[in-house]
């Protein structure tokens, strides 16, 4: 059965504060620190990339090579030649391999680019040169807007890794980037909004197993995740583990009648979501009670989950599917009429709809036609 867990939505972005490069000391008195000047004073961007190339040139062994390599990067990333922002930004980097800035930038070429890889490698060391300014930081001695940023530009990485992870659809490139942000920072907040997609990446990969495990590890670390109840919910129901379906599926109803709107969702988006989640979990319970010929509480289930899956056309023939079921048994078990006509009406809609259950709707249709004494 196909997970229906849905992907978190991308609503905000983290916002950073904007630092310039870090000060170069310049020594007037020596040609190159002439030119670094020059440099520094020249304000027409184009004029000043030219200069720059030609100070890499000139000057190849200078100590100021690592920042002009930087101003670049810095250029080039503002004309979006991300290709050439990355180049300028590593040999940068060679210089001074612990700066922030030029690491960040870096990040924010390869989300440019849509590169999974290329988030992954810069997210991890944006986040090790940051994480190496806020441990150095003295305080009284340094500027407290760097410790600001360095704090900011990390939380940064890690939202970067769950934004790719949302917008890439290859599998095995969101079971990197999640296990990867996992490692780094197993509490990041955009751990969890990126669980449910990574459960559904591991499972198109066929990692079945891995996955089912995860989903267990996620819960215990935040019980009420709704995109990780949704796919536990979902795998013990593929597994015909009908306590495990029951759990998972109240567990997801109980959240998702509670949870408040998350800030980082629109108001439209949230309650799609919550009717989304709230007709799933209803489903399923019905479904398990169908297995378990518990019919009345699946009648219930089924009937609650009816009105919220209408706009789903995978999950309606469904939920009307197992409706009829429920209501044909329990209307020839107490011999009651409207349950049986309500029966019918569900088996008719199911099968008036594609889906993998319409021949079999359409064959209960006759045998509860027979029963109901209405000839079809």
């Amino acid at each position: 059965m196909k997970s229906f867990a849905l992907a978190a939505a991308l609503a905000i972005t983290v916002p950073v504060l904007v630092l310039g490069q870090k000060p170069l000391a310049i020594n007037p008195n020596t040609p190159d620190g002439q030119m670094l000047e020059s440099i520094q004073k020249e304000s027409d961007p184009a004029k000043k990339q030219e200069l720059l190339q030609q100070f890499i040139k000139t000057y190849p062994t200078s100590a100021g090579t690592g920042w002009a390599w930087g101003q670049l990067q810095a250029g080039y990333l503002q004309g979006k030649e991300y290709d050439k922002a990355l180049e300028a930004g590593e040999k940068s980097l060679i210089a001074d391999p612990d700066n922030t800035e030029v690491a960040y930038d870096n990040l924010k070429a390869s989300e440019a680019k849509d590169d999974p890889d290329g988030v992954m490698k810069w997210s991890a060391a944006t986040s090790k040169a940051a994480r190496k300014e806020v441990a150095g930081f003295r305080e009284g001695y340094d500027d407290k807007a760097r410790l600001d940023y360095a704090k900011q530009v990390d939380t940064y990485t890690e939202y970067a890794i769950y934004a790719m992870s949302a917008k890439t659809t290859d599998a095995a490139k969101i079971v990197a980037l999640v296990e990867s942000l996992e490692q780094r920072a197993p509490q990041s907040p955009y751990l969890g909004k990126a669980y449910g997609r990574y459960l559904n990446a591991l499972q198109q990969a066929g990692q079945k197993e891995k996955a089912g495990a995860a989903a267990e590890k996620e819960l215990q670390r935040d019980p009420n995740n709704e995109d990780v109840l949704a796919f536990a919910a979902s795998n013990s129901l593929q597994k015909n583990n009908a306590p495990e379906t029951l759990t998972y599926a109240a567990k997801l109803a109980e959240v998702m009648q509670s949870k408040p709107k998350p800030d980082d969702i629109a108001e439209a988006d949230w309650t799609k979501k919550k009717e989304g989640m709230l007709g799933l979990a209803y489903w399923m319970e019905g479904v398990t009670y169908n297995g378990q010929h518990e019919y009345a509480k699946a009648d219930k289930s089924l009937r609650s989950a009816l009105p919220l899956v209408k706009e789903n056309a995978q999950l309606m023939p469904i939920v009307l599917f197992h409706l009829g079921v429920a209501d044909f048994e329990l209307g020839k078990a107490s011999k009651n009429r409207a349950l049986l006509r309500d029966a019918l009406k569900f088996s008719e809609e199911s099968a008036a709809l594609k889906s993998p259950m319409q021949t079999e709707a359409a064959n209960n249709v006759k045998a509860i036609s027979r029963v109901a004494g209405t000839r079809k």
